[in-house]
């Protein structure tokens, strides 16, 4: 019985283990200046994090698509994509269009994307929205979501994290 109960506390060990790569989830972001969004996703590209995509992401936000491989990004069912072309402030404090910035930003796009975009116009002062099915298509659903979908839907609100480490420490010993 000690055998038993010893091979089940190693595999809940190593299965906890397995799971605790890292999460970065991106919603409500509305972008913001390039540099910025390129230097934070090299970082995270390094660190091998996974990114869930559950809301929206525009503007600078979407460099992520270009910045992060394909096979660590998933997509929830509220996930939003925005495109728009790169912008500076005028003289007389409007946006102008940044065209070599917009041409750099829309470079960093994955070609699916890409061929997404130029079938609405291209990269434009008018937001393009990718969601949906569309961006389903194009990206895998993240594993909470896809798992939702194929059970009865819960109202309950997810764990927070420190109750998830008091349940994984609670695992341990």
């Amino acid at each position: 019985m000690k055998f038993l109960t010893g091979l089940l506390a190693t595999v809940c060990l190593i299965a906890c283990m397995g799971a605790s790569h890292a999460v970065v989830r991106i919603a409500d972001d509305r972008g913001g200046r390039i540099g910025t969004y390129v230097d934070k996703y090299q970082d995270l590209r390094q660190s091998g994090d996974t990114v869930i995509i559950d809301g929206l992401c525009a503007s600078a936000c979407t460099i992520v698509l270009g910045a992060i491989p394909h096979d660590r990004i998933c997509v929830t069912s509220h996930a939003t994509l925005g495109f728009h072309a790169a912008w500076d402030f005028g003289t007389n404090g409007r946006a102008v269009t940044n065209a070599e910035a917009t041409q750099m930003l829309y470079a960093m796009y994955p070609s699916q994307v890409k061929r997404w975009i130029t079938q609405r116009g291209g990269l434009t002062p008018h937001m393009l929205f990718l969601k949906g099915r569309q961006l389903q298509a194009m990206y895998k659903p993240c594993y909470l979501d896809a798992q939702a979908s194929t059970n009865k839907p819960s109202r309950a609100p997810l764990p927070q994290a420190d109750q998830l480490e008091s349940a994984r420490g609670q695992l341990l010993h």
